[in-house]
């Protein structure tokens, strides 16, 4: 079970950050401002795998020990991790020398989603033990 979720894990980080560059890209184009020191790819990817692998390591875990409430209570820990994760990039100083700080949170807050949202979104391939497209 443990390389099911791991292999989740990484599927989900992959399009997690997938999304982040693709966002990152439509931020800048749209308000011209360049995070890309700040929130660099390597950072992106950094983030969204560890995000990830924190996720299948609690989920692993909660059904393990949970059995049939497991699931239940991974995805209500981890949407309430994210939302707390949303005062990461709102708190952050950002360096003098970077222009319009204040647009920050508009690229941030987002990037912080995409793991959890990845995660749901790959969450049904993984969790049909046994069950066929046809039923």
């Amino acid at each position: 079970m443990f390389k099911s979720v791991f292999l989740q894990a990484l599927l989900a980080s992959l399009l997690a950050f997938t999304a982040a560059i693709i966002y990152r890209r439509i931020y800048f184009f749209a308000t011209e401002v360049d995070f890309s020191r700040i929130l660099g790819t390597v950072r992106l990817a950094g983030f969204s795998l560890f995000i990830c692998m924190l996720a299948a390591i609690v989920r692993y875990g909660l059904t393990r020990w949970l059995k049939k409430w497991g699931e239940l209570w991974f995805n209500l820990f981890f949407s309430l991790f994210t939302f707390a994760l949303v005062m990461v990039p709102i708190s952050i100083t950002l360096p003098l020398n970077v222009q319009f700080p204040e647009l920050f949170p508009g690229l941030g807050v987002p990037v912080v989603f995409f793991p959890a949202m990845a995660w749901y979104t790959v969450n049904p391939w993984f969790n049909l033990e046994g069950k066929s497209f046809s039923t």
